[in-house]
């Protein structure tokens, strides 16, 4: 029997007000046959995976039926700032409700008649300002399940009914009623207790604390937002030889635009004319304007900086490498992490095991003969205590602003478990060529022979190069561009011969030309550097050595990896003597040379065989199986497609110090993951018992709760101050 095709969609959610709504609405979701969903509350998404018998319309059919509502996101849409609306209903809640606090808490302050007068300016406050708890709880109870905002609910309606009913029946409503605030519950208070500063002080207190909580997601997602508006609006595309300005939805693939001096690349492409600096500082981090010409790749959303450039699209649309960026990062943040789950599946049941305990708390008073009055305001204060919306924000804030902040930098991080799995590494194994090596062969020595200049060698053996595509002679052509070559003749094996201004030139290896014995014939051996000989008119000429360099930074790469506890191992499929000689000048110990392409991904099994937790750094088609292998792959921006594809981190700039910023980077986010859920943890392990044997009042109840969430909101956010070992170095 064939398995069912999948699908996936991803569901803009709305009318969740807390981590057990989410919650909620994954559980339902996942009851549907063959779907597997995930819901953020911080993202207010959903990603589902369902198989095509399904309908989209049945999974928005199912939020619905769950009591919030579901929709597929629109492209131009903005995001919804719940904080506007938030902000009006806090500002009510302070103005009417702060008098009554400080009526409540100054007795000197309490005239006669100041408990009608606190009860006229708590009913707005209960009502209006309140009405999003009120409103949600009613909303999950018709479908019989409770959230958050039960809690809330429940606990200022018990507060505000018994405070109504002591003013009409108790002593609390003559006009010359007066009582003391305290922080904790008095024993042996009677009936004619009233708690209207408790019902205003925790709609106030949680109000503020949505709102902050809100404005802090709404700018933590900021980072993602404003990579998607960096791509141009508008492309001037070539046709029928003429300029025509077009929507950047319009431009198609192969076809030609203009972009001048200031404007930025309408899209991915390969530049056709012209030459320019491009700034690519918005997409990839790179702080300093490449060069780019003919045949080089540019990236949308750059910024031409000097010159005009004609330029063929490569990727259009939702293929270009800014929304493939996008994309990816959204991804990270929508997911969860192993200690988020277990968290989520706590909350999901905590909000009746809290109702629980504040009815033990109430019959437990009861029993040992307090007051009704202070029996209730115990149970009302667990009711508020107990909260944990800070445990449904420990993990998705922390991945808004840590994958946020990485795509500012360049690292596109792929998802929530990619971030544990770097806690686990011990082993980083980093790819040679095009990794810590530039990957492009580069003259490092000019040697002329006595007698002969270094400008006359270099013309001389540039030009007789000129005519080959072989990396070796493409380097040496690039030292000179002043000479011709005539009669150009090529030995396979041996080198080339070429007539340069009258002169019989020949170029090769030593041996062929019956050169002298050089420094560097050892390296040339091993493969780490090449050098040709060079003759005119039957004369040796001197010599040009070719190597495929390292990196600048490399080293200060490689230093920082064993800083960071990790044992860097060099693969490459050089010789072993080639591949030592670039390990000595890394100062990496550990090299695994000779590995055939096809053999890079054992070489992975291998070292996890013996008990290492892997992190793979590579850039090219050969590295993939091995990125994919590994427990942690780290992907060169500037390599391929297959590579960026099995990676878990991917890195705009070809630049290991980036792959540091990346593990550090990772390990923070994760650090602050781990700092929030204790908190969030603990904080509700600590409180609960406080509040139940009447150690806080209600409205400090309420205080302490709604901070918690801003402290797990705050703390994530300095995840924003993240700075690049790059930048530490500048």
């Amino acid at each position: 029997m064939s398995t069912p095709t999948q699908e996936s969609v991803e569901l803009d959610i709305t009318g969740m007000t807390c981590a057990s709504c989410a919650a909620r609405i994954e559980k339902k979701l996942n009851k549907l046959d063959g779907v597997q969903a995930s819901v953020n509350y911080a993202t207010e998404k959903a990603t589902v995976v369902f198989p095509e018998l399904l309908k989209i319309d049945d999974l928005i059919r199912t939020v619905q039926n769950a009591g919030y509502d579901a929709a597929i996101p629109q492209p131009e849409a903005e995001p919804v700032d719940h904080a506007a609306s938030l902000r009006v209903r806090l500002v009510v809640a302070a103005i009417i409700g702060l008098p009554v606090i400080a009526l409540s808490m100054v007795p000197a302050w309490q005239f006669p008649g100041w408990q009608w007068v606190s009860l006229v300016l708590t009913i707005p406050v209960y009502t209006w300002a309140a009405w999003p708890f009120h409103h949600s709880t009613l909303v999950n109870a018709r479908h019989g399940s409770t959230t958050m905002d039960t809690l809330i609910s429940l606990g200022t309606t018990a507060a505000f009914a018994w405070s109504v009913y002591a003013l009409l029946f108790t002593s609390a409503g003559q006009l010359g009623y007066t009582h003391p605030f305290e922080f904790t519950l008095l024993r042996g208070h009677g009936a004619a207790a009233i708690y209207f500063e408790a019902v205003v002080g925790i709609v106030f207190f949680l109000l503020l604390g949505r709102f902050l909580e809100a404005r802090a997601k709404h700018t933590a997602g900021e980072a993602v937002r404003s990579l998607l508006k960096l791509g141009a609006t508008k492309a001037s595309v070539i046709v029928d030889g003429r300029e025509k300005l077009v929507g950047i939805d319009q431009l198609a693939l192969g076809d030609e635009f203009v972009v001048r001096p200031g404007e930025k690349v309408a899209t991915d492409g390969e530049v056709l004319t012209g030459t320019s600096a491009v700034d690519n500082s918005l997409v990839t981090g790179e702080s300093v304007p490449v060069e780019v010409g003919p045949g080089d790749s540019v990236i949308g959303a750059t910024v031409n900086t000097t010159g005009r450039l004609l330029v063929r699209a490569t990727r259009v649309g939702k293929h270009t490498q800014l929304a493939q960026i996008a994309r990816l990062v959204e991804q990270a943040q929508a997911g969860k992490t192993r200690v988020q789950a277990l968290a989520d599946r706590i909350s999901a049941v905590f909000v009746p095991v809290v109702i629980g305990l504040s009815l033990v708390t109430l019959i437990t008073w009861l029993l040992v003969g307090e007051s009704l009055s202070f029996a209730a305001a115990a149970a009302v204060a667990v009711l508020i205590i107990a909260c944990p919306c800070a445990l449904g924000l420990a993990t998705p804030t922390a991945l808004l602003v840590g994958t946020g902040r990485g795509a500012q930098l360049g690292i596109v991080i792929k998802g929530a478990e990619a971030l544990e799995r770097v806690s686990d590494i011990d082993t980083v194994v980093l790819d040679k060529t095009g990794t810590v090596t530039t990957g492009t062969m580069t003259v490092v020595c000019v040697d002329p022979a006595e007698g002969v200049s270094r400008v006359e060698l270099s013309r001389y053996t540039a030009a007789a190069e000129a005519g080959s595509e072989h990396p070796v002679a493409k380097a040496i052509a690039a030292l000179s561009d002043t000479a011709s070559a005539d009669d150009l003749v090529n030995t396979p094996g041996q080198g080339v011969t070429a007539t340069v201004n009258g002169h019989q030139v020949r170029v090769g290896r030593s041996d062929w030309i019956g050169a002298p014995s050089t420094q560097t014939d050892e390296l040339t051996a091993a493969g780490a550097v090449t050098t040709v000989a060079v003759e005119w008119d039957g004369e040796f000429r001197g010599t040009i050595t070719v190597a495929d360099t390292i990196k600048p930074t490399s080293a200060a790469a490689v230093e920082w990896f064993t800083r960071l506890g990790l044992e860097p191992i060099l693969l490459t499929g050089d010789n072993r003597a080639a591949a030592q000689q670039v390990a000595t000048e890394l100062g990496i110990a550990s090299v695994l040379a000779e590995v055939l392409p096809a053999d890079k991904m054992q070489a992975i099994v291998d070292l996890q065989a013996q008990g290492h937790k892997v992190a793979m750094v590579g850039d090219g088609v050969n590295d993939s199986a091995a990125l994919a292998q590994s427990e942690l792959g780290i992907a060169l921006g500037s390599g391929t497609d297959a590579a960026i594809q099995a990676a878990d981190l991917t890195l705009m700039q070809p630049d290991l110090l980036l792959a540091v910023d990346a593990v550090r980077l990772s390990r923070a986010t994760v650090g602050t993951i781990h700092g929030n859920l204790f908190w969030a943890f603990g904080y509700n392990v600590a409180a609960i018992p406080l509040a139940a044997l009447g150690l806080l009042n209600p409205m400090i109840a309420g205080a302490a709760m709604a901070f918690s969430s801003v402290f797990v909101v705050l703390n994530s956010l300095r995840l924003r101050g993240f700075r690049s070992v790059k930048a530490d170095r500048r």
